[in-house]
């Protein structure tokens, strides 16, 4: 029969807490040890004084997070763990077999005599009345040890003792099973049941119900770009097939996102806001308003957070702390919605609002204005709106800027040539459409775009004849490049493996967005003339810097797509659009040629057709048939037959002749 009880000191529930406490402390110490910053330490990021200024402020903002949330936490964590440990370690756990040998000192098998014999010697050592009591034993603890001791004497030499032993485990016969339950008794005393039941009912009815339901309704109300239905909705009636940034921008302003964002903020500074934004912008900010707000006027939430957006673009200096921390959270929100704005307009395949969404990542990254011609020097540390307005008509990119500004002993040019050393221009290596395992592009093929890119930023050292040098390719590496070009195509990845070591852009110059930018591009590939796009965008990221020295001096990168179902040449064009720097784009056209088949050789036809070629009576083969595609004829059972009956009949004409 098995006896239950339960831990009256608590301690065998300790054990299991303090389990429970360790799992969890352990790996959150080593992820708080091994932090993100001193991941950032370790990434290549841009030097300038004001990217340096802006990783010393988060790294104290985090800090400070850390310190008061997160690190004292764990402390408490911790002196948790102390605490039970010490606890737990006093308790004595008896888990012990009775084992009558071990408790005389004796091996297993010997005889009745010595055991007699050696029991005599203990009791003579061991005997209450031949023991002396030191510091550490009590007349209580001298005579328990010589009764275990006599007892398992006992068991070993009293036949009816022995017999219990060898039939039950125990000498004095068979015991009751006591199994320990690690719950204290107070949890299941009559008198505390009600508090018990009380806190299973508000965990278990009321709290994960609760969690479940917030989680289920909350996701329901929104899209699968994680988006209100309500946004996706003003998104998909705001955009039109020609919307330009400014449309996209208002747009923008009607997500339902910003009443959860920005519904605190202080009126009176909102108001003084505004103001400066109007003076600065103009007509261009009257016709925002109407964009966004229509024919009322009124101010709520959404207005407000794009004020605060709008601040941030002509870098506006904000004193309240609560604008502040509001203008960080619409900042923060804003490209979750730009995608949303992205996917929508990808969905109807519309050329001009995708590459606009696609552009402003990088003026509000950079926060610049949408529009402004020459706002790409905007984006060099210390730069002023007076410095751009200032220059000469002939300095047109960042070199001459640079150029420009050493002829007047400037002094931020230091500061301009670090931004300028982790810039990100892009540079188009090779770009074409491949076919795995054909020689030319046919209808309907499954075709890859391969473009091969790398970084080239402005260049600030002094070059030969007006271009950087390059090594020398050898003919085995062009082989060696062709093989991995071929074994790329035929992988499944959309990027090729970075080789080793290998040095990338890393962390944006994004000086006044609120946390660090991992620079980016988009690669998109549209019909520009009839503003479609042929192949959805795709980012991009991790594209190499130039090194001369390597053979191999590019990272190759495919989109997949499958080409027109009719014959012609189709001039499309190639976009990179950074997501990070105004400006930086790349724009490429390319022209896809799609041939009929009978260009192919017989070889490759034939072999085209045991493979690929479906039966004239499937669904497929239909298809095939009605787009004058080659089809496999089907033999019925008739004709079987009849061939057969035709042989069998020439077969009894030929006996007849014989006769």
């Amino acid at each position: 029969m098995a006896g239950y009880k339960y831990d009256e000191s608590g301690s065998m529930a300790l054990f299991f807490v303090l389990t429970v406490l360790v799992i969890v402390l352990v790996p959150v110490t080593l992820s708080f040890i091994f932090s993100s910053s001193s991941k950032e330490s370790r990434t290549a990021s841009c030097q300038c004084g004001e990217c340096a200024e802006k990783r010393t402020r988060l790294r104290k903002a985090r800090g400070a997070v850390s310190i008061s949330r997160k690190g004292l936490l764990l402390a408490a964590g911790w002196a948790l763990v102390g605490i039970i440990a010490y606890k737990v370690s006093g308790v004595v756990v008896e888990t012990q077999i009775y084992d009558p040998f071990e408790i005389l000192g004796l091996k297993s098998g010997v005889t009745e005599k010595e055991i007699k014999s050696h029991f005599k010697k203990l009791s003579k050592i061991y005997h209450p009345d031949k023991v002396k009591l030191t510091a550490n034993d009590t007349a209580e603890s001298v005579a328990a040890k010589f009764v275990d001791i006599t007892k398992a004497y006992k068991s070993l030499t009293d036949e009816t003792i022995r017999k219990n032993f060898e039939d039950y485990g125990h000498p004095d016969g068979r015991q009751e099973i006591s199994m320990g339950i690690a719950l204290p008794r107070w949890i299941v005393e009559a008198q505390n049941n009600i508090w018990v039941l009380g806190i299973y009912a508000l965990i278990f009815g009321v709290s994960l119900p609760a969690l479940v339901g917030n989680w289920w309704f909350g996701n329901m109300r929104k899209t699968k770009d994680g988006v209100f239905a309500q946004t996706a909705a003003s998104f998909f009636k705001s955009i039109t097939e020609n919307s330009d940034l400014e449309e996209v921008v208002g747009a923008l302003g009607k997500a339902t996102e910003w009443e959860q964002v920005a519904h605190k903020v202080t009126e009176k500074e909102l108001g003084r806001l505004e103001e400066s934004i109007e003076v600065k912008l103009g007509e261009q900010w009257r016709h925002l308003r109407v964009l966004v707000k229509g024919a009322t006027g009124a101010r709520d939430s959404k207005w407000n957070a794009l004020v605060l957006l709008y601040a941030h673009l002509l870098r506006l200096p904000l004193t309240d702390a609560s604008l502040k921390k509001a203008q960080s959270n619409v900042l923060l929100q804003t490209p979750h919605l730009l995608n949303a704005l992205l996917t929508i307009s990808m969905a109807r395949n519309w050329y001009h609002p995708t590459v606009a969404v696609m552009r402003l990542h990088a003026y509000l990254f950079q926060a610049i204005v949408p529009g402004d011609a020459v706002s790409k020097f905007r984006q060099l540390p210390g730069i002023e709106e007076a410095d751009v307005k200032a220059l000469p008509e002939d300095v047109t990119d960042i070199e001459d800027f640079v150029h420009h500004l050493e002829k007047k002993g400037d002094g931020r040019v230091a500061d301009i040539k670090k931004a300028a050393d982790r810039w990100g221009r892009l540079e188009l290596v090779d770009v074409g459409f491949k076919v795995i395992g054909e020689r030319i592009i046919t209808p309907s093929a499954i075709v890859f775009l391969v473009v091969k890119l790398r970084l080239s930023p402005p260049s600030l050292e002094p070059q030969m004849n007006g271009k950087a040098l390059e090594s020398e390719v050898t003919v085995g590496d062009a082989i060696a490049n062709a093989k991995k070009d071929e074994e790329f195509l035929n992988s499944g990845n959309d990027a090729e493996d970075l080789q080793s070591p290998s040095s990338s852009l890393g962390v944006g110059h994004a000086p006044h967005w609120p946390v660090n930018r991992k620079a980016g591009w988009w690669m998109v590939l549209a019909d520009v003339k009839s503003n479609r796009i042929v192949v959805p965008p795709v980012k991009i990221t991790d594209v190499p810097f130039s090194h001369a020295e390597r053979s191999r001096n590019y990272r190759s990168y495919k989109l997949k797509f499958q080409s027109p179902p009719n014959v012609g040449l189709f001039t499309w064009r190639l976009f990179l659009v950074s997501d990070t720097y105004v400006g930086e784009e790349v724009v490429q056209d390319i022209a896809l040629h799609n041939e009929d088949v009978s260009k192919l050789s017989v070889e490759e036809q034939g072999a085209e057709d045991e493979i690929s070629d479906p039966e004239e009576d499937s669904l497929a083969g239909q298809m095939a048939a009605m787009q004058g595609r080659p089809v496999k004829k089907r033999r019925d059972e008739s004709d079987e037959e009849s061939s057969s009956e035709e042989e069998s009949e020439a077969a009894n004409d030929s006996s007849s002749d014989s006769d």
